[in-house]
């Protein structure tokens, strides 16, 4: 019996999206390290900004099987509008899961629009990659919250309309006793700090922001004061594990396709034969393939179980950014020494994939700290 596989229509809209609009602006947005505005723009007019909005507030209710399948097709042609749009999902998942939030239909409509663009401003100077203990902390007079933080590399920064702020609870006593609030865009007293200009992801506009005394009120408080850790813990860990790891995913099956077409396309002339009748350059091509596969199968076995609401899936979740990462690594440190000179001089967009692709190592949460999490987990001991 033949089994037809069904297409999911928001997949094959990203897919097409990336090809018809990322594609064609990644060489410039990655030379100029300028932000994606084209492709930021297609993403919203596709309606996939709204992906995982629920469909009653006019979204597509998607979950992390079709998110993490729509984040890998749009990084495959563009990693930089990928990290943002994975940035964008983590703010739209703090407000769908914070039914206490006072704007928080408003805001979700909006974001089902296409119109606003969200992102997350966790990790700060002062703690570093340790994005869950943040140094600043809220002041209170009456109803206004006052914020000032150095926050670090906020993707997005200056970019988004609603940015999730963590700060310390206004009577924290633990590491983790924080809140999230709303912070839109325009408001006084957010400042850029300085330009990206990073090796990889360079469209993605990560750059420090400071907070000087920015006033919120009370409504703009996404939790209750002090409990912003297990929402993070909740909407933001997981969805930011696997959208990373699609992210690492997408990378990896761009090099590998491109590696692909090289050896079909290129040829030693002198021998009339192409470059793919070399057996160690087939056999690279093989390994390559190889470990995409085995990743994908991977990522899609976790963001199933997420779907179905698994209670043990949380050592997967903490295993699958640690493990796509790696394998990043090795697919495009590969596809750069079988592309050889035409990799190195940039004549292929491979070089592009090996420096984007070494991004997601050192971003928190880092490669090393998620194998001490997951150690932590195996052994019965406390994360945090």
């Amino acid at each position: 019996m033949t089994v037809t596989k069904v297409e999911n229509p928001w997949v094959a809209k990203a897919d097409a999206v990336a090809h018809s609009v990322l594609a064609r602006h990644a060489n410039d947005v990655d030379d100029m390290g300028r932000w994606p505005a084209e492709s930021v723009a297609a993403l919203g007019e596709a309606g996939l900004l709204g992906l995982t909005v629920p469909a009653a507030l006019g979204g597509a209710g998607a979950g992390p099987t079709t998110f993490t399948a729509v984040t890998s097709a749009l990084a495959a042609q563009c990693a930089s509008t990928a990290m943002i749009y994975l940035m964008h999902v983590c703010a739209t998942q703090v407000m769908v899961r914070a039914p206490s939030f006072p704007l928080r239909e408003g805001l979700l409509k909006r974001i089902a629009t296409g119109r606003h663009l969200g992102t997350l401003a966790f990790s700060e100077k002062g703690s570093r990659s340790h994005f869950w203990a943040p140094v600043s902390q809220v002041v209170l007079e009456g109803d206004r919250h006052l914020l000032s933080a150095d926050k670090s590399w906020v993707t997005s920064a200056g970019h988004a309309d609603i940015y999730i702020i963590n700060t310390r609870a206004s009577r924290a006593v633990e590491l983790t006793d924080s809140t999230l609030y709303y912070v839109p865009g325009d408001t006084p007293g957010m400042s850029i700090s300085g330009d990206f200009n990073g090796m990889g992801l360079r469209g993605n506009g990560s750059a420090p922001m400071r907070l000087e005394k920015v006033a919120v009120p009370t409504s703009h408080r996404v939790c209750d004061d002090g409990a912003g850790f297990p929402l993070m813990m909740e909407a933001v860990l997981p969805w930011f594990q696997v959208g990373s790891a699609a992210v690492s995913l997408g990378i990896a099956r761009a090099a590998t396709a491109g590696i692909r077409q090289h050896l079909l396309a290129s040829k030693l002339e002198h021998l009339h034969q192409p470059l793919a009748s070399l057996m160690n350059l087939r056999a690279r091509l093989a390994q390559m393939q190889i470990a995409v596969d085995t990743h994908a199968a991977f990522l899609a076995d976790i963001s199933h179980r997420m779907e179905e609401g698994d209670p043990n899936v949380l050592l997967a979740v903490l295993e699958s950014k640690a493990a796509a990462a790696e394998m990043a690594l090795q697919v495009t440190d590969l596809a750069m020494r079988t592309g050889g000179g035409a990799c190195f001089s940039r004549h292929l967009s491979v070089e592009r994939n090996f420096r984007d692709a070494r991004a997601s190592a050192v971003m928190a949460p880092t490669t090393d700290v998620l194998h001490d999490f997951i150690g932590k987990a195996l052994l019965d001991m406390p994360l945090f």
